[in-house]
């Protein structure tokens, strides 16, 4: 028998549901519920227990009860304690939900909730406005380029929730209250849960699906740049690194190794022999990744076939071309379309095709490229997807697009799967998608918010990410003030879920605004003093590979805000620019140019041990340590003990 709690008002429905442990999912609508549409959350979890109490439904931690006037309040169940409510904008008109016809059965809909005092939240995605807190913010649900929409935050009050539509939108987190919107939905849709940080987190994964299993090959040094231009190219980097005995796992072939966009397929000039160079790497202990985009241009040989068979995203008017990119032997831009990841017959027919190239040649590690979809100048709101309308599924887009990756290589056998991704939306964790930070500069201030960034998508549910380590616009390889930079950004993505050097150096070449080839990115390309601290970290981060692969069994992110290790430390809810290495390990990346020490908090309720120095020190204080150019802040919790020599 269902437990639901269920509140009506002329055609105004709403039905509260247990979700989970200590978990509710909410709906609202005109006239009825539907429950095929879109989302994140996967089936409803077996009836943890919930009832009706005194015409509430009590699940657990959590408490939902609605008033006689339909206002919805969570409360905690062991003290009472407000969680969050429902707060119309106004006394008369509207409510605390508002739909608002958008023709065709749509609507556009806002949810708003009461605003506390103090009151912060995480999570969100990825953005690179530099802030950890999001409280203050108003932020787009829309995919760009570097801006990652996922639609779950974590407040410091005890909940967690999850806006459960794909709809393009916004939300506002202001001092006078918080209003989610969607620009078009048929209801409003979303999931609460109560709880410490860590505990919302894995009941997060619990009812969006967890990762899987971080592939063995993955936890090592990933090695790339825009972009090496043939296979003989790649190949030679490669065995560079072996002769110099230093370790890789990956080598990536990017952008433009193919004759047209959407052949998904070898330029056979420069890339003569796919299986001798996958073979040749696998001797080498090194896989090959190989960047597929979803755009298909017009002088590709599957265009015309997509195109009439429906494969290729629809607009609402105009012509089917959402970008321009340079193509072909001309350098002007022509028009580009994109397949419809949210159609299963198009993801197979594109995955047909990246078997017969390079599965067949051995390639099992897939870099998912532009996958927001990069639309130029194009808008989501003019889509017409297999999944709906483009103002109601487009968020969709890059979860489907990795889904259809993630299935092609269980189809081959493959257990380990990962595809790096520039986007993602909530569930996308579930089909192996690790998101890495996008084009961002190649600044100080932008690995500032790289850090940042990065603690946000581990509290969004997404437990692989990766930056671009010296950042991806510019960066001279020969300056030593970049050669610092590269230097600090390096020591903080050794200690990233995945390690991975990628970037537009200059010399930077470009066609029609477009990069398509730059300075040299190896390890060995900044000079003997640099090198030797890089050769020193990709040493390290080997070493730690085994606890690495340990602590993501836990449930929990890799790279750990201090707050979900320490939640009941009111400081280091406050900390933006240290994490955890796991459980064990507490990260202070050096962030400013010039900076030969930093302050470091030490959360309460642990030890403390200063790697370089073997001082102690109790938790609940900051802490001035030494940072030179070779070193990186790090201290071990408690009775911890990790092979963190950074000596070579």
């Amino acid at each position: 028998m269902t437990t639901a709690l269920t509140w009506r008002h002329g055609h105004d429905v709403l039905v509260a549901e247990p979700w989970g442990a200590d978990s509710v999912r909410v709906r609202a609508g005109r006239h009825r519920i539907a429950d095929d549409r879109p989302g994140a959350l996967l089936d409803r979890p077996a009836d943890p227990g919930a009832s009706i109490v005194d015409g509430a439904l009590v699940n657990g931690r959590l408490r939902v009860e609605v008033s006689a006037g339909g206002l919805l309040t969570a409360r905690r169940t062991d003290t009472g304690e407000e969680l969050l409510r429902e707060a119309p904008a106004h006394f008369w008109w509207p409510g605390p939900r508002h739909f608002e016809p958008a023709g065709a059965g749509g609507h556009r809909v806002e949810q708003r909730f009461a605003a506390y005092a103090g009151e912060r939240f995480y999570g969100l995605g990825q953005h690179s406005h530099g802030r950890f807190d999001q409280k203050g913010m108003v932020l787009e649900l829309q995919q760009r380029n570097g801006e990652v929409s996922i639609p779950f935050t974590v407040s410091s009050r005890g909940y967690g929730l999850l806006w459960n539509t794909p709809a393009v939108g916004r939300v506002e987190l202001a001092v006078n209250g918080t209003r989610w919107v969607a620009d078009r939905a048929p209801q409003i849709d979303y999931w609460l849960t109560a709880g410490e940080p860590a505990d919302i987190l894995r009941r997060y994964a619990e009812v969006t699906g967890p990762a899987p299993e971080l592939p063995a090959w993955a936890s090592g040094f990933w090695q790339s740049k825009l972009r090496y231009r043939g296979q003989a190219e790649l190949l030679e980097v490669a065995r560079e690194y072996c002769r110099r005995g230093l370790p890789l796992s990956v080598i990536v072939a990017d952008y433009l190794h193919w004759r047209h966009l959407g052949d998904w397929d070898w330029d056979g000039e420069d890339w003569p022999d796919g299986p001798a160079m996958v073979q040749e790497l696998r001797g080498l202990g090194v896989e090959l990744a190989v960047s597929v985009w979803p755009s298909v241009s017009p002088l590709s040989a599957n265009h015309a076939a997509m195109r009439d068979a429906g494969l290729l995203v629809a607009t609402d008017s105009g012509s089917g071309v959402h970008a321009e990119w340079p193509d072909g032997e001309t350098d002007a831009p022509i028009g580009v379309s994109f397949y419809d990841a949210t159609d299963p017959r198009a993801r197979e027919f594109l995955w047909a095709r990246v078997h017969e190239s390079y599965g067949k040649d051995g390639v099992r590690a897939f870099w998912l490229d532009a996958c927001e979809p990069e639309m130029r100048p194009g808008h989501f709101h003019n889509l017409s997807l297999a999944a709906g309308p483009g103002a109601e599924v487009a968020n969709l887009y890059p979860r489907e697009h990795a889904r259809g990756a993630f299935e092609y290589l269980g189809q081959q056998g493959e257990t380990e799967v990962l595809s790096l991704v520039r986007s993602a939306w909530a569930g996308s964790q579930r089909y192996g998608a690790a998101l890495w930070s996008g084009d961002i500069p190649a600044t100080f201030p932008a690995l500032r918010a790289s850090v940042r960034a990065g603690l946000n998508v581990a509290m969004s549910g997404i437990p692989w990410w990766t930056t671009d380590i010296g950042g991806f616009h510019g960066g001279d390889p020969d300056d030593p003030e970049y050669r610092e930079l590269l230097v600090r950004w390096f020591q903080f993505g050794a200690f990233c879920p995945l390690f991975r050097l990628h970037g537009h150096r200059e010399p930077r070449t470009d066609r029609a605004g477009v990069g398509v080839g730059g300075g040299p990115n190896e390890v060995w390309s900044y000079g003997d003093e640099a090198y030797a601290i890089l050769a020193a970290f990709l040493r390290l981060r080997e070493r730690l590979r085994p606890y690495l692969h340990e602590q993501l069994r836990s449930g929990l992110p890799l790279l750990r805000p201090l707050l979900v290790e320490f939640p009941s430390d009111a400081a280091a809810w406050d900390v933006d620019d240290a994490f955890l290495f796991g459980r064990d390990l507490l990260v202070a990346p050096v962030l400013y140019p010039g900076a030969r020490d930093r302050e470091v908090y030490l959360p309460a309720g642990a030890r403390w041990t200063h790697t370089d120095t073997g001082t102690t020190f109790p938790g609940g204080r900051t802490v001035t340590v030494d940072a030179p150019l070779a070193r990186i802040p790090l201290f071990l919790r408690d009775d911890a003990r990790l092979p963190v020599n950074q000596e070579d």
